[in-house]
């Protein structure tokens, strides 16, 4: 658990580290939004993140390269490295800031800072966010707390044999028929990846994937004849052989973050969203029903639960593209940054 580091005052319940999610700061315009952290996890952004933000031009290239920034964006932000994300039920012992609360509409934005404040000692230890576009979070200031043991057993990392894959799995549509938000954000984050393993080559997309959003994502990748193919790969699949011409789309571990790794391979890996991945390689839904003989083609069975299906097109987040780009590396390649002069995406959705 963390403790405020000027007082001792609990401030989380006991916790375990997972990976953060690729949809962390991605969600969707004017809607409220569920928490972003499963109960009882915490996870850890390296990077800077938060206010202070400083404009693009004032900063320059080689200072927002170090803060892991090497494209033009309007803004770099200059706030702590290593914060920690709670849900907001899993925090304890603090108290809003209520001078430090502002927001667009909905609630409150984290614009201003530290707006959670310890009951103990009254030190800003915490940001909480929750307005629309927003998952509901938590964020821990790194150096206003201390981790602790909890006195629970600790949980031991799974490994990808261990991994309940069906657990695991997101459905791309959502009850109401809309689109995962889930969805929409990872989807083009794993692309932004895809575009700098191809470095800039076109590519054609895995059947499943390119079956259900591959209309609606086609703008993203490199135009012209395909010169690579994206395979599914990873725990449970027949390993693909080595060979030039084609990259591995594979799950990041919900725990570590780490991509699965290929035994006796030297294809290159993209890592994709597990909850993603893992739909799209698990077997489709069947009747729970025994049956006999086969039915006329087109005829569905009166038990058989249809899957949801959209009501509108998939939506992918242009930003979470342009953002997950910006933070390659491997974007100032000369190859690779003629492709994002010439890359037109939609709008900030």
């Amino acid at each position: 658990m963390f403790v405020c580091a000027g007082c001792g005052t609990e401030l989380t319940a006991p916790l375990s580290r997972v990976a953060l999610p690729d949809h962390t700061y991605y969600g969707a315009w004017e809607e409220l939004h569920p928490p972003l952290m499963e109960p009882a996890t915490y996870a850890v952004e390296p990077r800077p993140t938060g206010p202070p933000w400083r404009l693009w031009d004032d900063v320059g290239e080689g200072l927002a390269a170090e803060q892991g920034v090497y494209l033009p964006q309007y803004s770099v932000s200059f706030g702590s490295r290593d914060r920690i994300v709670i849900a907001p039920g899993d925090s304890r012992g603090t108290a809003l800031i209520l001078e430090k609360c502002e927001g667009y509409c909905m609630g409150i934005d984290g614009r201003d800072g530290p707006n959670l404040a310890c009951e103990g000692c009254g030190r800003p230890v915490a940001t909480r966010m929750d307005d629309c576009g927003l998952w509901q979070t938590v964020w821990l200031e790194p150096d206003q707390v201390r981790r602790v043991p909890s006195g629970a057993p600790a949980v031991p990392v799974p490994g990808w044999d261990e991994l309940d894959l069906q657990a695991c799995a997101v459905a791309p549509v959502e009850l109401d028929g809309s689109w995962s938000r889930r969805w929409e954000a990872a989807v083009p984050v794993a692309l932004a990846r895809l575009v700098v393993a191809c470095e800039g080559r076109p590519v054609t997309l895995p059947g499943p994937l390119a079956d259900l959003v591959g209309d609606a994502v086609a703008g993203y990748l490199p135009a012209g004849p395909p010169a690579l193919t994206a395979r599914l790969a990873g725990p449970g699949r027949p390993v693909p052989p080595s060979g030039g011409g084609e990259v591995l789309l594979v799950p990041r571990h919900p725990v570590t973050g780490e991509p699965w790794r290929p035994p006796h391979s030297t294809a290159p890996v993209v890592p994709l969203d597990i909850g993603v991945w893992a739909h799209l390689v698990l077997p489709g839904e069947t009747s729970p029903l025994p049956a006999t003989g086969t039915l006329p083609e087109g005829v569905l069975r009166d038990d058989y639960v249809l899957p949801l299906r959209p009501w509108r097109g998939f939506h992918p987040q242009g930003r979470a593209f342009r953002d997950t780009l910006a933070r390659l590396p491997d974007i100032r390649r000369p190859e690779l940054r003629a492709y994002y002069d010439r890359y037109s995406g939609p709008g900030p959705y």
